[in-house]
């Protein structure tokens, strides 16, 4: 009964409850995040066991870490944010040319999947998800995570700030401009 009782608890309950020396029920957090993650983490890194060790590694650290998680804030954007800090420290370690994030938009390829209702079949389509899915590894990281976090994780403009440390409005920015590279790129194919 109390299993039962503990899964339907917020996340932020949950850490308070880890915070607090019940360090068992974290294992929910494990299980509600980590397909979550582990799909955030395939859009930088192809390698599937660099996706399991790199998924072991963000959740280790949320562990060691959660005494210092703010129960007043999002656990989703903290173990974002742990997970993206990660996936950059790897990209950057495996860059053979200077890392940058200096490299900071096509709305009919891009619809938030909370706006399906609005959305035409395209995005649906086969081949379209495999061009986008090509583009999306061309362009810079800066307009990459950004839509992977607003279009694929479906997480709202508050939450990637707080995952990435920007303001709101630099959010509106960078998915505007990423979905123009993702356009450019396509285009280019197309003719």
């Amino acid at each position: 009964m109390q299993k039962i009782k503990n899964t339907e608890l917020s996340d932020e309950e949950i850490a308070l409850l880890v915070q607090n020396g019940d360090k068992e029920i974290f294992e929910i957090l494990i299980k509600r995040y980590s397909q979550k993650l582990e799909r955030y983490l395939k859009k930088f890194l192809n390698n599937k066991d660099d996706i399991t060790d790199l998924l072991q590694d963000v959740f280790i650290k949320t562990f060691v870490n959660i005494q210092s998680f703010d129960i007043k804030l999002k656990f989703s954007s903290w173990i974002y944010r742990i997970a993206h800090n990660e996936a950059i420290n790897i990209l950057k370690k495996n860059s053979r040319t200077p890392f940058s994030f200096d490299f900071l938009d096509t709305e009919l390829f891009f619809i938030h999947p909370k706006a399906k209702e609005n959305s035409c079949d395209l995005a649906e389509n086969e081949i379209i998800k495999k061009h986008l899915e090509k583009s999306l590894e061309s362009i810079p990281i800066k307009y990459k995570e950004i839509l992977i976090l607003y279009f694929y994780e479906e997480l709202s403009y508050k939450e990637i700030s707080d995952i990435l440390k920007i303001p709101n409005s630099l959010v509106g920015v960078r998915i505007q401009r990423g979905k123009a590279e993702i356009k450019k790129l396509l285009e280019n194919k197309i003719n």
